[in-house]
């Protein structure tokens, strides 16, 4: 595990995404339909499904638009979805992965090239920068009035089933196997609030963004997330630290 701080980047765009709430709440939705579409429409035999509905509850989104989404899913007709990813370079070449649920592939790759021409990237081949993602699990629990100390979280989470942890001033981030991470989660929010908890693409490497590309990279993500089909965008970028 690299020394990124995945933690950094995402208080770095909270606001932007808090924001963004509404088109959050739709594109949660698709995954909801999606995975409740794939596996059934019971969370408790549909870890994909279960995994969805803690993402949603997290985001505050209503209890009405999950039940909506699991209902149209199960029902007859509704639009046929399916999981495109792309794959790309940004400025001060950044990877890019961008996962994407879509009912028309070229509306939505169309879309998605115009963003990267647009802003100072370029669209890839397939295979051109997933090596440099892995699947992992994510947890963050902010240090912020918890009084505990690097070795005891380390060995808690270590002890859940954990791989890694990493630590700074203001957050424990832990990282674990795709399988283990909804007993690693179950396990740590028995005696700690959870921030953050999410299977997510981290970096195997990262790549530093010069001050003066900052903003462009940043109108690239914020394009690329605006865009009514992609779920996730994921980078390299190491964003540099603010004043």
């Amino acid at each position: 595990m690299s020394g990124h701080s995945k933690w950094h980047n995402i208080q770095g765009r909270k606001n932007a995404q808090d924001a963004k709430r509404g088109k959050i709440f739709q594109k949660i939705s698709r995954e909801i339909y999606m995975a409740a579409k794939a596996g059934g429409p019971d969370p408790d035999g549909n870890p994909q499904l279960r995994l969805v509905m803690d993402k949603a509850r997290s985001a505050n989104m209503p209890k009405d638009n999950i039940k909506r989404a699991i209902d149209k899913a199960t029902g007859a007709g509704g639009a046929d979805y399916e999981e495109i990813t792309y794959e790309g370079y940004g400025p001060a070449g950044v990877a890019v992965l961008v996962h994407a649920l879509t009912d028309n592939r070229n509306r939505t790759a169309s879309a998605v090239r115009g963003d990267f021409n647009r802003n100072g990237g370029n669209l890839g081949e397939s295979g051109s920068v997933s090596f440099m993602f892995n699947r992992k699990g994510y947890i963050a629990i902010s240090r912020e009035d918890l009084d505990i100390d690097e070795d005891t979280m380390e060995l808690a989470a270590i002890e859940a089933g954990a791989d890694d942890v990493q630590t700074s001033d203001e957050v424990f981030e832990i990282y674990t196997d795709p399988k283990d991470f909804d007993s690693v989660r179950d396990a740590l929010q028995k005696d700690y609030a959870l921030d953050t908890a999410e299977l997510t693409m981290v970096p195997t490497t990262t790549t530093e963004v010069p001050a003066n590309k900052v903003e462009q990279l940043q109108r690239l993500i914020d394009k690329l997330e605006d865009e009514d089909d992609v779920s996730e965008v994921f980078t390299t970028a190491e964003f540099p630290e603010e004043d």
